[in-house]
Protein backbone atom coordinates (compact mmCIF):
# COMPACT_ATOMS: atom_id res chain seq x y z
CA UNK A 1 0.00 0.00 0.00
CA UNK A 2 1.44 3.64 -0.44
CA UNK A 3 0.61 5.92 2.18
CA UNK A 4 1.57 9.41 1.28
CA UNK A 5 2.72 11.36 4.50
CA UNK A 6 3.10 14.87 5.48
CA UNK A 7 6.25 15.98 7.40
CA UNK A 8 7.09 18.41 9.71
CA UNK A 9 7.08 22.01 7.65
CA UNK A 10 10.35 22.98 10.20
CA UNK A 11 9.42 21.73 13.90
CA UNK A 12 10.15 18.08 14.41
CA UNK A 13 7.48 18.23 17.06
CA UNK A 14 4.65 19.09 14.61
CA UNK A 15 5.54 15.23 13.72
CA UNK A 16 2.02 13.22 14.45
CA UNK A 17 2.11 9.60 16.12
CA UNK A 18 0.33 8.37 12.98
CA UNK A 19 2.81 9.61 10.65
CA UNK A 20 5.73 8.64 13.23
CA UNK A 21 4.08 5.19 12.83
CA UNK A 22 3.88 4.91 9.33
CA UNK A 23 7.41 5.94 8.34
CA UNK A 24 8.94 3.76 11.06
CA UNK A 25 6.79 0.62 10.03
CA UNK A 26 7.58 1.08 5.66
CA UNK A 27 8.85 -1.36 3.93
CA UNK A 28 10.27 1.34 1.52
CA UNK A 29 10.38 5.21 2.20
CA UNK A 30 10.45 7.26 -0.75
CA UNK A 31 11.89 10.88 -0.13
CA UNK A 32 13.05 13.77 -2.04
CA UNK A 33 16.03 14.58 0.36
CA UNK A 34 17.49 11.23 1.72
CA UNK A 35 19.28 13.30 4.24
CA UNK A 36 16.22 14.72 5.94
CA UNK A 37 14.51 11.56 5.67
CA UNK A 38 17.18 10.08 7.67
CA UNK A 39 16.83 12.35 10.14
CA UNK A 40 13.55 12.48 10.90
CA UNK A 41 13.83 8.83 10.69
CA UNK A 42 16.36 8.64 13.09
CA UNK A 43 14.94 10.81 16.10
CA UNK A 44 10.66 10.00 15.27
CA UNK A 45 11.26 6.55 17.23
CA UNK A 46 12.39 8.45 20.93
CA UNK A 47 9.34 10.99 20.31
CA UNK A 48 6.44 8.51 20.52
CA UNK A 49 8.89 5.72 22.27
CA UNK A 50 8.27 3.73 19.18
CA UNK A 51 10.64 0.68 17.53
CA UNK A 52 12.64 1.70 14.45
CA UNK A 53 12.97 -1.12 11.72
CA UNK A 54 16.68 -1.71 11.14
CA UNK A 55 15.26 -3.31 7.53
CA UNK A 56 13.68 -0.24 6.33
CA UNK A 57 14.97 0.94 2.54
CA UNK A 58 15.18 4.21 1.72
CA UNK A 59 15.63 5.49 -1.98
CA UNK A 60 16.07 9.18 -3.85
CA UNK A 61 12.54 10.32 -5.04
CA UNK A 62 12.66 13.59 -6.60
CA UNK A 63 11.15 15.20 -9.70
CA UNK A 64 13.98 14.31 -12.36
CA UNK A 65 13.90 10.55 -11.55
CA UNK A 66 10.13 10.22 -10.94
CA UNK A 67 9.57 9.04 -14.12
CA UNK A 68 12.80 6.52 -14.28
CA UNK A 69 11.88 4.88 -10.56
CA UNK A 70 7.89 4.54 -11.75
CA UNK A 71 8.18 0.73 -12.50
CA UNK A 72 10.25 -0.68 -9.74
CA UNK A 73 7.76 1.73 -7.08
CA UNK A 74 4.83 -0.13 -8.63
CA UNK A 75 6.28 -3.78 -8.59
CA UNK A 76 6.81 -3.22 -4.80
CA UNK A 77 3.38 -2.16 -4.59
CA UNK A 78 2.25 -5.19 -6.42
CA UNK A 79 4.00 -6.64 -3.81
CA UNK A 80 1.68 -5.82 -0.97
CA UNK A 81 4.89 -3.98 0.43
CA UNK A 82 4.19 -0.92 2.29
CA UNK A 83 5.71 2.27 0.68
CA UNK A 84 5.58 5.74 1.85
CA UNK A 85 6.33 8.77 -0.29
CA UNK A 86 7.38 12.38 1.93
CA UNK A 87 9.05 14.95 0.61
CA UNK A 88 11.78 17.56 1.90
CA UNK A 89 8.93 19.13 4.03
CA UNK A 90 4.96 19.37 4.28
CA UNK A 91 2.50 17.38 1.82
CA UNK A 92 3.97 15.46 -0.95
CA UNK A 93 2.44 16.43 -4.64
CA UNK A 94 1.99 20.22 -2.94
CA UNK A 95 4.54 21.60 -5.45
CA UNK A 96 6.68 18.62 -4.44
CA UNK A 97 7.27 14.72 -6.34
CA UNK A 98 4.74 12.39 -6.28
CA UNK A 99 1.91 13.62 -9.13
CA UNK A 100 2.94 10.66 -11.46
CA UNK A 101 3.60 8.06 -9.25
CA UNK A 102 -0.36 8.66 -7.73
CA UNK A 103 -1.72 9.03 -10.91
CA UNK A 104 -0.83 5.76 -11.86
CA UNK A 105 -1.71 3.84 -8.47
CA UNK A 106 -5.28 5.38 -9.19
CA UNK A 107 -4.78 4.15 -12.46
CA UNK A 108 -4.35 0.31 -11.69
CA UNK A 109 -6.63 0.25 -8.93
CA UNK A 110 -3.61 -0.12 -6.39
CA UNK A 111 -4.28 0.45 -2.62
CA UNK A 112 -3.01 4.21 -1.24
CA UNK A 113 -4.02 6.87 1.76
CA UNK A 114 -2.57 10.03 2.64
CA UNK A 115 -1.61 10.86 6.25
CA UNK A 116 -2.23 14.41 6.52
CA UNK A 117 0.47 17.08 8.35
CA UNK A 118 0.91 20.93 7.81
CA UNK A 119 2.01 22.36 4.55
CA UNK A 120 3.30 25.73 4.65
CA UNK A 121 0.86 27.81 2.11
CA UNK A 122 -2.20 27.22 5.02
CA UNK A 123 0.10 27.86 7.78
CA UNK A 124 1.09 31.41 6.06
CA UNK A 125 -2.46 31.96 5.03
CA UNK A 126 -3.67 32.04 8.81
CA UNK A 127 -0.34 33.30 9.69
CA UNK A 128 -1.59 36.47 7.18
CA UNK A 129 -4.95 37.63 9.06
CA UNK A 130 -6.34 38.26 5.94
CA UNK A 131 -10.24 36.45 5.23
CA UNK A 132 -9.37 33.03 4.10
CA UNK A 133 -12.62 32.18 2.23
CA UNK A 134 -11.47 32.22 -1.09
CA UNK A 135 -7.74 31.77 -2.46
CA UNK A 136 -5.63 31.25 -5.13
CA UNK A 137 -1.99 29.03 -5.00
CA UNK A 138 0.48 30.13 -7.40
CA UNK A 139 3.47 27.01 -6.61
CA UNK A 140 6.92 28.75 -7.23
CA UNK A 141 6.74 32.09 -9.34
CA UNK A 142 9.35 31.39 -12.63
CA UNK A 143 12.53 32.57 -12.75
CA UNK A 144 11.96 34.62 -16.16
CA UNK A 145 10.91 38.34 -15.60
CA UNK A 146 8.85 38.01 -18.84
CA UNK A 147 6.45 34.49 -17.36
CA UNK A 148 6.17 36.74 -14.05
CA UNK A 149 4.92 39.49 -15.73
CA UNK A 150 2.31 37.28 -16.92
CA UNK A 151 1.59 35.48 -13.71
CA UNK A 152 0.87 39.70 -11.88
CA UNK A 153 -1.34 40.19 -14.64
CA UNK A 154 -3.61 36.70 -13.84
CA UNK A 155 -3.23 37.84 -10.74
CA UNK A 156 -4.92 41.41 -11.51
CA UNK A 157 -7.46 39.86 -13.78
CA UNK A 158 -9.02 37.35 -11.23
CA UNK A 159 -8.57 39.91 -8.37
CA UNK A 160 -11.07 42.01 -10.55
CA UNK A 161 -13.82 38.93 -11.04
CA UNK A 162 -12.82 38.31 -6.89
CA UNK A 163 -11.94 41.12 -4.71
CA UNK A 164 -12.16 38.48 -1.88
CA UNK A 165 -9.25 36.24 -3.71
CA UNK A 166 -5.70 35.98 -1.78
CA UNK A 167 -2.71 34.45 -3.47
CA UNK A 168 -0.54 32.11 -1.93
CA UNK A 169 3.63 31.86 -3.95
CA UNK A 170 6.37 30.58 -2.55
CA UNK A 171 9.79 32.28 -3.66
CA UNK A 172 13.37 32.11 -3.67
CA UNK A 173 15.25 34.48 -0.80
CA UNK A 174 17.36 35.37 -4.37
CA UNK A 175 14.45 36.12 -6.23
CA UNK A 176 11.99 38.09 -3.50
CA UNK A 177 13.19 41.64 -4.33
CA UNK A 178 12.86 41.40 -7.92
CA UNK A 179 9.35 40.08 -7.18
CA UNK A 180 8.31 42.68 -4.95
CA UNK A 181 9.59 45.36 -7.53
CA UNK A 182 7.49 43.88 -10.16
CA UNK A 183 3.87 44.32 -7.58
CA UNK A 184 5.24 47.39 -6.35
CA UNK A 185 5.29 48.72 -9.92
CA UNK A 186 2.22 47.05 -11.00
CA UNK A 187 0.18 46.61 -7.76
CA UNK A 188 1.91 49.20 -5.24
CA UNK A 189 -1.02 49.31 -3.04
CA UNK A 190 -1.49 45.52 -2.31
CA UNK A 191 -1.21 44.03 1.30
CA UNK A 192 1.91 41.56 1.50
CA UNK A 193 2.59 39.28 3.93
CA UNK A 194 6.19 37.57 3.98
CA UNK A 195 6.30 34.07 6.42
CA UNK A 196 10.29 33.00 6.60
CA UNK A 197 11.16 29.97 8.24
CA UNK A 198 7.72 28.71 9.28
CA UNK A 199 7.85 26.89 12.30
CA UNK A 200 11.38 26.90 12.63
CA UNK A 201 13.71 28.95 15.08
CA UNK A 202 14.36 31.61 13.51
CA UNK A 203 10.66 32.32 11.90
CA UNK A 204 9.67 36.25 10.92
CA UNK A 205 6.69 37.69 9.67
CA UNK A 206 6.86 40.73 7.23
CA UNK A 207 4.32 42.71 6.86
CA UNK A 208 3.49 46.36 4.12
CA UNK A 209 3.02 47.44 0.77
CA UNK A 210 5.34 45.54 -2.06
CA UNK A 211 7.68 48.85 -1.69
CA UNK A 212 8.25 48.78 2.27
CA UNK A 213 9.58 45.21 2.06
CA UNK A 214 12.47 45.95 -0.40
CA UNK A 215 15.59 45.41 -0.08
CA UNK A 216 15.87 43.38 2.82
CA UNK A 217 17.97 40.36 3.36
CA UNK A 218 15.38 37.42 3.18
CA UNK A 219 16.90 34.38 4.30
CA UNK A 220 15.43 30.41 4.00
CA UNK A 221 12.41 29.08 2.79
CA UNK A 222 9.19 32.18 2.01
CA UNK A 223 6.07 31.50 1.70
CA UNK A 224 4.21 35.24 0.40
CA UNK A 225 1.00 36.50 0.92
CA UNK A 226 -0.72 38.92 -1.21
CA UNK A 227 -3.89 40.78 -0.86
CA UNK A 228 -4.76 43.35 -3.93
Amino acid sequence: MLYIVGTPIGNLFDLSLRQAETLISADLVLAEDTRSAQTLLSKAPALFKLQSRVDQKIISYYKENEFEKLPEILEILRLNKSVVLISESGMPLISDPGYLLLKEVIKQGLAYTVIPGPTALVTALVHSGFKSKSFMFLSFLPKKESELKQIIEKIIKVNKLDKKTVFIFYESPKRINKTLTLLDQNVPEAEVVICREITKKFEEIARGKPKELLERNYKGEITVILKI
